[in-house]
């Protein structure tokens, strides 16, 4: 059986099947339901396995790994971890299919980060440092703008994604604490990042996109940490 399963996903990834999608779908599903079963049997143990994975921007520098781990932790609520799930498989394996296994894996990651760096921003503004958030949104709005981008381009009638996209992006109005600033960071980011990737420096638009998401997602990281260690800087000069 493990011989046919490892044979059976060489199969879907040579052949272009969402692969990278299912396994983000199952490990935020995995880590949910994981978190929905300790919140019964210990609270102690949630409270502290939620706690070490949460993003909270005065901790970004500190806690590096939360940047990564709030991306795939949710709520004990199912509505939160479905709604977000839903949205992957809506937009993950046409993004999937069109970009390549690993692009779009680097692509949802760092649309992750400039969620995360939206947090921080916006910490910077307001001066409230401790609020933390998880949840996958910040990288799902990076997805949202990527495909807005690519369907634009390819001249596809981008109405319904619109209307989509602004019930998104209105759903803080009517649900309490939702970490609205994650998806602005994480549209701007994946927008930036794909608007690059399409139509960069024009010595790069003939190379591959996984050469080309190097050179221009190393820079998308590498200018979301300039600006939260710029931003969190300034708090410890205070």
């Amino acid at each position: 059986m493990a011989r046919f399963n490892i044979r059976r996903l060489r199969y879907d990834w040579r052949n272009g099947s969402p692969v990278v999608t299912w396994g983000i779908i199952a490990l935020c599903l995995g880590l949910w339901l994981l978190g929905t079963v300790l919140r019964l049997l210990s609270p102690f143990a949630y409270q502290y396995v939620m706690g070490s994975g949460l993003f909270i921007p005065l901790t970004a520098v500190s806690h590096p790994w939360t940047w990564l781990t709030s991306m795939f932790l949710h709520a004990p609520n199912l509505m939160h971890v479905g709604f977000n799930m839903l949205a992957l498989w809506s937009v993950g394996p046409a993004l999937e299919r069109m970009m390549g296994h690993w692009s779009f894996l680097a692509l949802y990651l760092i649309s992750g980060l400039g969620g995360a760096t939206g947090l921080v921003v916006w910490a910077r503004v307001t001066g409230v440092w401790l609020s933390g958030a998880y949840g996958a949104s910040g990288a799902l709005f990076g997805l949202f703008a990527a495909l807005l981008i690519v369907f634009r381009r390819m001249g596809i009638d981008i109405r319904s994604m619109l209307i989509w996209m602004a019930v998104n992006f209105a759903l803080p109005l009517v649900i309490p604490n939702v970490a609205w600033q994650g998806h602005v960071g994480g549209f701007l980011t994946g927008g930036l990042l794909t608007w690059l990737l399409v139509a960069g420096v024009p010595a790069l638009r003939q190379r591959s996109m996984r050469i080309r998401m190097w050179v221009y997602g190393g820079c998308v990281v590498v200018a979301l940490i300039v600006v939260v260690v710029v931003c969190v800087a300034a708090v410890y000069a205070i």
